[in-house]
């Protein structure tokens, strides 16, 4: 179970990450018009602009939430809050917001597999971002729950230990503190940690796109078809 442990939550962050920064380097660097989010809105525009807006708000202030919560060390947060209140506030928030993005995902999971013209021009891939997407959403909600458990933030810090850890070059650190965590909390690691290596073959990369990357790519030639 050590070695398993260390497998997972020390080593497979690094693989997760390597294979995220590689793929998407020479995904953009070999097929960049392939490089976008693929919009379906003007197949099947009922309900979109709502469920898109509730996944996208609701989503983006969760990671914005784990980032500061998981990498903010004790030190530096207890001058402001302490670890009991700190774990309520994410409970609170994350469960507000995390359940915006379930819904606006439901909604759109719903699209994409019932809608005939959505459905037609769908990838695999498609489906199954939405998928992985879905089921981190509702692992993460169900973390809530676990949390309502233990209200001391002892969970949480070990949370952060982990994430302090991985982030400072130290995996059989992080390894030892996520090793006594409940279950769920390592599914949701571990699907999150999934989200990254499929992240440079999906339609997930558009995330970090930006504009101004446009303007520095060639040319696509279009050929004028000879009967």
């Amino acid at each position: 179970m050590t070695y398993f442990n260390t497998l997972l939550f020390g080593l497979y962050p690094y693989i997760a990450l390597l294979v995220c920064l590689v793929g998407s380097w020479i995904r953009f660097d070999r097929e960049q018009y392939t490089w976008k989010a693929g919009s379906s809105q003007m197949l099947s525009n009922k309900n979109f602009r709502i469920a898109n807006n509730l996944f996208h708000v609701g989503v983006l202030f969760v990671l914005m939430g784990h980032f500061v919560g998981l990498l903010t060390p004790e030190s530096v947060y207890h001058y402001v809050i302490s670890t009991p209140a700190k774990q309520k506030l994410a409970m609170i928030s994350g469960g507000v917001f995390g359940f915006l993005a379930l819904i606006g995902m439901t909604m759109l999971v719903k699209r994409r597999l019932t809608d005939d013209r959505v459905r037609a021009t769908s990838s695999k891939s498609d489906i199954m971002i939405l998928l992985l997407l879905y089921a981190q959403l509702i692992l993460g909600l169900c973390t809530i729950i676990a949390s309502s458990q233990h209200m001391d933030g002892s969970v949480m810090v070990l949370l952060g230990t982990w994430a302090q850890s991985i982030v400072t070059f130290q995996p059989v650190e992080a390894a030892t503190a996520i090793a006594s965590v409940n279950l769920i909390y390592k599914l949701h690691v571990l699907l999150g940690l999934t989200l990254f290596v499929v992240f440079p073959f999906t339609r997930m990369v558009h995330v970090i796109s930006a504009p101004i990357w446009y303007l520095g790519r060639n040319y696509q030639l279009v050929r004028q078809k000879v009967f």
